[in-house]
C-alpha cells in the first residue's frame, strides 16, 4: 500500500513570513512586526515598537498579500491538493482584544480562500503562527487568562466566517517551542521564568481545547489539529545515564502533545511541577474543557534530529539557528545552516506519535534552507533540495507502507521562498519558487520556478511513486 489516494500533497507558509503589508487595511502590530533581521551569526532583535530606520523583515516579506493570486496559480500548476497557511490574528483583531473584527482583514482571507477553491486546493489554516497581537502585551499576553477569551473570540469569528471554505485547522504553530522561544510562541519576554511559561502553556491548551469544541459545533465537518515543533532526540549512548537524560529532555517536549491529544496533564509533568514549585492556574471546569477539546489529528514540523545525554543542560540553549544540547551526531551530514539531515528520524517520529496516540498524523513542515542562485540562463538548480525531500518522502512512505502509520498529508515548508523565522533572512531559501528579494527587502519580487518545482509536480502527479 502506497500513499492514500486522498493524500494531501502541498506546501506551507506563515502570514508573518510571506504576506508583508504589515499595516495595510487596518492590520495591527504582531510580535513578528517588531523583530529585526538577523543572520546565522547574529540573533534577531526585539524592539519596543517599530523603530524608525530599522529593517523588519515581516513588514514587506515577499508581498504575498498583493501577489497571492499569482502565487496560488503557481501552487496549482504544481498540482497542490492542500495549502497550509496562517491567518494573521492582528489582521482580524488589530489589538487582539477588540470587541469587533476588522472587516477588511476578513474580506482579504475570503479572497484567498475563494482563489484556492478555484483550483480545488484545500486550505489548512493555522490560527496562531508566531504572530501574537502586540496589544495583548498590555495584560501579560498568554500569562493572563484574558488571552484565552481573546483567542476564542478570534477563532469563533473565523470558523463562522469561513464555514464551508476551510475544513482543516491548526490552533498554535509549534506549541512546544514556547519552552524555548517564548516571544515567538506566546508574546512573552525570552527571559520569562518557568512559572510564566507554564501559565502561558496552560492558557494555550485551554484556548485550543475551547476552539476545538467551537469548531465542531459550527461545522461538524471541521477537523482541528495541533502542531508540534518536531524536536526528536536520540540518546548519546547506551549508557543508562544518557538514556535517562534523553528521556527527560523529550518529556519536556512530548508533554505538549500528551495534553492536546490525551486531554490531561501527564503524571511525569505534574511531578516535575511539584519538584520545581510550579502551580497551574486551574479554575473549575478546566479539566473537562481539556478532556473534551482533544485534537482530531496531530501535525508536526520535521527538519532534523538532536542528540542528548547526561551533559545536556536542563534547558537546552537555542542559538540563532539551532538547539545546543551539548552533543552532535557524527553519523549525519548538515545543511549550510548547521542542521543535521536525518530522514530516518522522520520515520522514527511518525511511529512514535502514531504508537503513542493512534490518531491521524500530518507532516506540515519539512525542508532544507539553502543558498539558491539564479544562473546566467535564468535557471535555478536546487538538486540538493530535491535530494533532501526525496529521502524524507521515502521515509514517510516506509512509515505508511511498512509500519501502518495513518498519514494524512505532506506540506513542505516555504513552498515559495519566504523570510526565515529563526534568522529573518531571505537568503535561507526553502521554496520550489524563487522570489527576487534580498535580506534588506530589495528586489523585483519576481517569481521564478526552480528545478525542484517540476520535480515536485511529478511527485504529486504520481502520488509519490516517481521520486527520480
Amino acid at each position: 500500500m502506497s500513499f492514500p489516494k486522498n493524500f494531501l500533497w502541498g506546501g506551507a507558509t506563515a502570514a508573518n513570513q510571506c504576506e508583508g503589508a504589515y499595516c495595510t487595511d487596518g492590520k495591527g502590530l504582531s510580535t513578528a512586526d517588531v523583530m529585526t533581521g538577523g543572520n546565522k551569526d547574529t540573533p534577531r532583535r526585539i524592539t519596543n515598537g517599530v523603530e524608525e530606520g530599522q529593517y523588519y523583515p515581516s513588514h514587506v516579506a515577499i508581498d504575498h498579500y498583493h501577489h497571492f493570486k499569482e502565487d496560488i496559480a503557481l501552487f496549482a500548476e504544481m498540482g497542490f491538493k492542500c495549502y497550509r497557511m496562517s491567518i494573521n490574528w492582528s489582521r482580524i483583531f488589530p489589538n487582539g482584544d477588540d470587541e469587533q473584527p476588522n472587516e477588511a482583514g476578513l474580506a482579504h482571507y475570503d479572497e484567498v480562500f475563494d482563489e484556492l477553491a478555484k483550483y480545488g486546493i484545500e486550505p489548512l489554516v493555522t490560527l496562531s503562527h508566531y504572530e501574537t497581537p502586540l496589544g495583548l502585551r498590555k495584560f501579560g499576553s498568554w500569562t493572563n487568562r484574558k488571552a484565552v477569551d481573546c483567542f476564542v473570540r478570534y477563532a469563533e469569528t473565523v470558523f463562522t466566517r469561513y464555514k464551508g471554505k476551510v475544513r482543516y485547522w491548526l490552533t498554535f504553530n509549534e506549541i512546544n517551542c514556547l519552552s524555548m522561544m517564548p516571544w515567538m510562541a506566546a508574546g512573552l519576554d525570552n527571559n520569562a521564568g518557568p512559572q510564566e511559561v507554564s501559565d502561558a502553556a496552560y492558557h494555550q491548551f485551554l484556548a485550543s481545547a475551547r476552539a476545538v469544541q467551537i469548531a465542531h459545533e459550527i461545522d461538524p465537518q471541521n477537523k482541528v489539529g495541533m502542531m508540534y515543533g518536531g524536536i526528536m532526540s536520540y540518546p548519546y549512548s547506551c549508557d543508562p545515564a544518557d538514556v535517562a537524560a534523553n528521556d527527560e529532555f523529550m518529556h519536556r517536549m512530548y508533554f505538549y502533545t500528551d495534553v492536546m491529544c490525551r486531554g490531561y496533564y501527564p503524571s511525569y509533568k505534574l511531578r516535575e511541577m511539584e519538584r520545581t514549585g510550579i502551580t497551574l492556574p486551574v479554575q473549575p471546569g478546566d479539566q473537562e474543557i481539556l478532556r473534551v477539546g482533544k485534537v482530531d489529528f496531530l501535525s508536526f514540523s520535521y527538519y532534523m534530529s538532536l542528540v542528548c545525554g547526561k551533559k545536556t543542560a536542563a534547558k537546552a540553549s537555542e542559538t540563532a539557528i539551532s538547539i545546543d544540547t551539548g552533543y552532535a551526531n557524527p553519523y549525519l551530514q548538515q545543511t549550510e545552516w548547521g542542521w543535521p539531515i536525518d530522514p530516518a528520524g522522520l520515520r522514527h517520529l511518525l511511529n512514535l506519535f502514531y504508537d503513542r496516540y493512534q490518531i491521524p498524523l500530518m507532516v506540515v513542515e519539512n525542508g532544507m534552507g539553502t543558498y539558491d542562485t539564479v544562473g546566467a540562463d535564468g535557471a535555478i538548480h536546487d538538486e540538493a533540495r530535491i535530494d533532501y525531500l526525496r529521502e524524507h518522502i521515502l521515509a514517510m512512505k516506509k512509515a505508511v507502507e511498512i509500519d501502518g502509520v495513518d498519514l494524512m498529508g505532506y506540506t513542505p515548508w516555504g513552498c515559495i521562498d519566504l523570510v526565515s523565522a529563526s534568522t529573518g533572512e531571505m537568503k535561507k531559501r526553502y521554496g520550489f519558487i524563487y522570489v527576487d528579494v534580498d535580506d534588506e527587502g530589495n528586489g523585483t519580487f519576481e517569481r521564478k520556478r526552480k528545478a525542484s518545482f517540476d520535480w515536485y509536480k511529478k511527485v504529486i502527479a504520481t502520488n509519490g511513486e516517481d521520486l527520480d
